[in-house]
């Protein structure tokens, strides 16, 4: 009996791309300069002063820890110092003390209603805090009181697009456009959010201007070049936009990973090595590097090297279950199917609802264990979890025909017909099985032609129904169908039309 069976492939589509990244919010650090002269006869004040700009020079410098001390000095001095509560805010700010930076904000608010400034950084602090609700709060007052600064706009914008309202955000970077058409960051994040609502053309057109803006904004090309290469198969133009973020950053790993993709997508599996190659050189951690390489050399097959490299990925990360799975592919096509079993098993043992690796390793139960109650069981366990997978009732349906369960298989094979009405080989096999096995020879002319209805060029439907055919004593359209078959390069049919077709 001639079958056909389905090992499904690797999934590169499996793997994420490089994510658009957002730019983080502007912290507005307002200067003392101001606070430099002070009248001499005030010793207090002269006292707090110095402290203040020490504590402001500290800063500077990066001694944080200093500065809040200082700031402290000068605030036991003068409480009601709105500047060196802001000042101090900043200073925890950068120490990623949110919630003390929080207080200190307020502190000058309650000097200061009016302070858009720390309206500005609380926001900033508690979206940090992933209080994204409280920081809108905060970017609205600022905006209340000085409507004209396109950085609160900016800001309230990442936050609305942290709480997923990319419509929201998209209004708060345009108004921060209006106010200021060169403000690049916010063409960036624009296209992000427009990217995020499926608007591809319009982030397109953000990335584009802001590269026109900044010519050396890397990642505007990267993300110019992912949605080329994702939403518009524009793989060439995707890995122009890579070579360009390549040249202004040549160790940033992500370019040269996603141009991997791209060029993977061209089926230039060996450029696409190279790239992924560049990316683990300077990322030796970069997982996904070492996944989509596996992928490559197996497009390649080069098994061996593929295993080494889906190996090196769950060396760096234990549960990735697609490398599990791959490595299952590539070491059954190695013939190690005992190695490929215990990696589908790791796969069911992370996702026990993963349908392909049941499928899989039911594949190899059947095909090379004959173990084919052990297949039924696993094709089984496949359709408990997906009813309408049309493969997995295709290779029960062979299971169930080796193990003599015909009427078994046929309501399989009808099954995946039922599901997919142009699978050819469930037709086939189904004919088979009506014609040997259950005497049914017009039935199985039937299947064949259907099969043969759509893929008209298939050798082996033209062969079989030519045996069904001359099973019928009709011998005219058996050698019909087997010149045809073997016109199409079948050997058997070669061999029945010198025996039975002179």
């Amino acid at each position: 009996m001639k079958k056909r069976t389905a090992f499904l492939g690797a999934f590169l589509s499996l793997v994420s791309l490089g994510q658009p990244l957002i730019m983080g919010p502007v912290v507005a650090f307002t200067t003392a300069a101001s606070m430099l002269s002070f009248p001499e006869s005030a010793t207090a004040t002269k006292r707090q002063r110095f402290y203040f700009n020490r504590a402001f020079q500290k800063a500077l410098i990066g001694d944080y820890s200093g500065a809040i001390t200082d700031y402290s000095k000068a605030l036991e001095i003068d409480p009601k110092d709105a500047l060196a509560f802001y000042n101090r805010g900043i200073a925890k700010d950068n120490l990623e003390d949110y919630s003390g930076a929080i207080s200190d904000y307020s502190k000058a608010l309650e000097i200061d209603p009016t302070y858009v400034n720390a309206y500005i950084n609380r926001g900033i602090a508690k979206s940090d805090l992933g209080n994204h609700s409280g920081a809108i709060s905060d970017y609205t007052k600022a905006i209340d009181i000085k409507p004209g600064q396109p950085g609160a706009y900016y800001n309230r914008a990442i936050a609305k697009a942290d709480l997923e309202d990319h419509t929201g955000a998209i209004s708060d970077y345009s108004k921060a456009i209006e106010i200021n058409p060169s403000y690049v960051n916010a063409y960036y994040n624009r296209g992000i959010c427009k990217a995020a609502l499926n608007d591809h053309s319009g982030a397109i057109s953000d990335y584009s201007k802001a590269i026109e803006i900044e010519p050396s904004y890397a990642n505007a090309y990267i993300n110019r070049g992912l949605l080329k290469s994702q939403e518009f198969n524009d793989f060439f133009g995707a890995i122009a936009d890579y070579n360009e973020a390549i040249k202004i950053d040549p160790q940033d790993a992500l370019p040269y990973y996603n141009r991997g993709i791209a060029k993977s997508d061209l089926d230039d599996h060996s450029g696409s090595i190279s790239d992924f190659s560049k990316a683990i050189e300077i990322n030796p951690k970069y997982v996904n590097a070492y996944y989509n390489r596996g992928v490559a050399k197996s497009d390649l097959n080069d098994h061996t090297g593929a295993i080494a490299d889906y190996s090196k990925a769950l060396e760096i990360n234990p549960k990735y279950i697609n490398a599990y799975y791959n490595r299952g592919i590539a070491k059954a096509d190695l013939e190690d199917y005992s190695g490929a079993i215990a990696d589908y098993n790791q796969v069911l043992a992370i996702n026990p609802n993963y349908v392909s690796a049941y499928i899989n390793r039911g594949l190899i139960y059947a095909e090379e264990l004959a173990d084919h109650t052990g297949a039924i069981a696993d094709y089984s366990k496949a359709l408990e979890i997906n009813p309408e997978n049309a493969i997995a009732y295709y290779n029960r349906g062979i299971a169930k025909s080796d193990l003599e369960d015909y009427s078994g298989a046929i309501s399989d094979y009808s099954k995946a017909l039922e599901i997919n009405p142009k699978y050819v080989n469930a037709y086939i096999n189904r004919g088979l099985i009506k014609d040997e096995k259950l005497i049914d020879h017009t039935g199985a002319i039937a299947d064949y032609s259907k099969a043969l209805e759509i893929d008209p060029e298939n050798a082996l439907a033209y062969f079989n129904r030519g045996l069904a055919k001359g099973n019928l004593d009709d011998m005219r359209g058996a050698c019909s169908d087997w010149r045809k078959s073997a016109s199409l390069g079948d050997k058997d049919a070669v061999e029945f039309v010198k025996m039975d077709c002179d």
